[in-house]
């Protein structure tokens, strides 16, 4: 049964919603696999997955079937009641990973949010309230509530919202030596991405986690890795922590794991999880029934071998053939991330010019995003058919021959 709707515009946008984003000038109305169509019926290559979240592309069987089955039984109960799909869930991750307890939210920076209250409240009971310092990186994102971009090393962000948050220290990513100076045991937790989203899709240094890991052990810190953007898969790991091989105290999950139905988590410790009792924290929706059915089935799909050895071999594929278009038209002076998580980062000549790179891509029914000016930025669907990779890339080469003419 379809309803009909009254007939919208992009123009609609600017009369009707608060002026903070700057969308495209098309609008996507439908979506299957890797490929979009908008309005007038234009098909485009989906390099962008919503910005790392589609990790199954659009319109997934499994993830279509889990939410249709789900929708006819059960939507909402609150938290007065817990849940068979957010149990189901829950204990899908804790065998997947380091975790023993779980805490669902909607989204990352409110995963984010409740591991940094939890990592301040464990150290308040431990030790007392002077504990409670944050240090996070330069040029880190960790969602957009006052707390998150507080502790997120971006100014840009945080500025002009009053008084910040006090007790964040930022250092510099991958500077071990910078940690070593500022950590002390005032210092509750450090907060990193194994690998920078945001700040230009920049992997962490073995040798760098490791420190973390080391010095927080030292100091009687949490070590928080924010998994947004890199987990459920992205990086052909699970998670991205598990290439290198260090294991935080608290993670935080979402993206990806709702595979474009909004859900977050926070995966811990029961040592750690413990100082959340009744009552310290909770979210309305959190651990809702639909979303964490269709997590359920990113999970299923996801976490096998097959598929994130399938990411691995589609990211190399990528990255050689972007290494390739980078040299051959002088744009691209390295290109980095782990699996499908890319970072093409731009020569002398293009800093800055990331945005015109999009454009370009747009133009020729290409979608991309970019992870600061500098730094093209491709999260595609994990799943993602040879044969849309290459026509994708022969799209954005288009487009680079145009752009660089």
């Amino acid at each position: 049964m379809s309803v009909e709707h009254a007939p919208v515009q992009r123009a609609d946008f600017d009369q009707l919603m608060v002026p903070n984003y700057a969308p495209a000038a098309f609008i996507p109305v439908r979506g299957q696999g890797s490929r979009v169509w908008d309005q007038s019926g234009r098909e485009l290559v989906d390099f962008a997955g919503g910005i790392a979240v589609n990790v199954l592309g659009h319109c997934h069987p499994a993830l279509v079937g889990a939410l249709t089955e789900q929708a006819n039984r059960l939507w909402h109960v609150s938290n007065v009641f817990t849940n068979e799909p957010a149990l189901r869930l829950a204990k899908k991750l804790v065998d997947a990973t380091f975790a023993e307890r779980v805490f669902f939210c909607n989204s990352g920076a409110e995963a984010n949010e409740a591991a940094f209250k939890l990592a301040r409240r464990v150290a308040h009971d431990r030790f007392g309230p002077e504990k409670h310092e944050i240090i996070a990186a330069l040029n880190s994102f960790h969602g957009r509530t006052l707390f998150t971009v507080s502790v997120a090393g971006q100014p840009k962000y945080s500025d002009g919202f009053g008084p910040k948050i006090q007790g964040i220290t930022h250092v510099p990513f991958n500077d071990l030596d910078a940690l070593k100076a500022a950590i002390s045991d005032k210092t509750c937790a450090v907060v990193l991405e194994p690998i920078q989203g945001e700040g230009g899709v920049l992997p962490a240094e073995r040798a760098y986690l490791e420190g973390a890991r080391a010095l927080c052990d030292a100091h009687d810190a949490l070590l928080i890795f924010d998994e947004v953007q890199t987990g459920m898969g992205r990086t052909g790991e699970l998670f991205a922590h598990q290439h290198f091989g260090v294991t935080p105290d608290i993670l935080s999950s979402a993206k990806s794991l709702g595979g474009g139905f909004p859900i977050g988590a926070m995966l811990t410790t029961t040592e750690v999880a413990k100082h959340l009792a009744v009552g310290t924290h909770g979210t309305t929706y959190g651990g809702n029934p639909l979303a964490c059915a269709v997590g359920e089935a990113v999970m299923d799909v996801v976490n096998t071998p097959e598929v994130l050895q399938g990411v691995k071999d589609r990211g190399e594929r990528m990255s050689a053939r972007l290494r390739e278009l980078g040299q051959r038209y002088g744009v691209f002076s390295d290109v980095r991330g782990l699996g499908l998580l890319i970072g093409c980062v731009l020569t002398d000549a293009w800093k800055g010019k990331a945005k015109d790179i999009l454009n370009a891509a747009e133009k020729e029914a290409v979608m991309i995003l970019q992870a600061s000016p500098d730094v093209v930025r491709f999260a595609p669907s994990l799943v993602i058919d040879d044969a849309d990779i290459d026509e994708g890339l022969a799209r954005f080469e288009r487009a680079l021959a145009k752009l660089t003419a």
